[in-house]
């Protein structure tokens, strides 16, 4: 059984969330082992079979609404599983048994569910995600009020490995001077930026009072996690929430 990463939040009963592991899957080299991305030069039948795993391993009820991710701020709603991925960076499930799923490798994955157990959601957030909004707007298209909103940050790259330029915090400065909190200066001029401290503070603004998860490191913790920044080519976790029936 392929290992996953329980979500640590107080959701509503029946609500399953949490983050597949790089170990458990079939996959060599760059993709070991669990690889769930199908865009990222892996064998298809290696991912095939992986997400097989997967699905199993998580009890998932159907096959998880996959997006291709373009890093930008739209949300689908309920659609339906489809061999052609829409182009989106949040899914928003209104339905019992919708899999509501993004993959990362680095950027920051946000799962949501409503305390009124009629909604659950999932946004991917790099940082050009977080810039344009997809929090906010993945927020917005809930119909539960936001102080009735959990969020929960999954695996991501830390602060402390994720190094961006000036031109990056200027920009999330001019939106919001308190982001500047989020930045560190490094030795080397540039600045070390914290995705999860910068969606906490996007996520607040926007009226969520209750926002659990965060803390890992997916460039350090290399037993556990893909990351982009630290290998390049490299494979996918997928991030994951739906209800199951009463």
């Amino acid at each position: 059984m392929a290992p996953w990463l329980k979500a640590d939040w107080p959701a509503p009963t029946g609500v399953v969330a949490g983050t597949s592991l790089r170990t458990g899957g079939v996959s060599i080299g760059r993709y070991n082992s669990l690889n769930l991305g199908a865009h990222v030069g892996d064998e298809s039948s290696n991912v095939a079979e992986n997400r097989r795993r997967f699905l199993e391993a998580c009890a998932l009820p159907e096959e998880p609404v996959w997006l291709s991710q373009v890093h930008g701020t739209r949300v689908i709603i309920d659609p339906p599983v489809d061999a052609n991925p829409p182009e989106a960076d949040a899914v928003l499930g209104r339905s019992v048994g919708t899999v509501c799923a993004v993959l990362t490798a680095d950027c920051l994955p946000v799962l949501f569910a409503s305390l009124d157990d009629n909604e659950v959601a999932a946004a991917h957030a790099g940082w050009r995600g977080l810039l344009n909004g997809v929090l906010e707007a993945t927020v917005s298209a809930m119909t539960a009020r936001p102080g009735r909103i959990l969020a929960w940050l999954g695996p991501a790259i830390s602060q402390a490995s994720f190094e961006v330029g000036p031109e990056v915090r200027q920009q999330f400065c001019d939106q919001d001077a308190a982001a500047a909190a989020h930045f560190t200066k490094n030795a080397g001029g540039r600045w070390q930026a914290d995705l999860y401290g910068l969606a906490r503070q996007r996520l607040q603004t926007a009226g969520l009072r209750q926002v659990y998860g965060g803390g890992f490191c997916t460039y350090a913790d290399t037993r556990r996690f893909f990351s982009y920044r630290r290998d390049g080519e490299c494979g996918r976790m997928c991030s994951f929430v739906f209800r199951n029936p009463p």
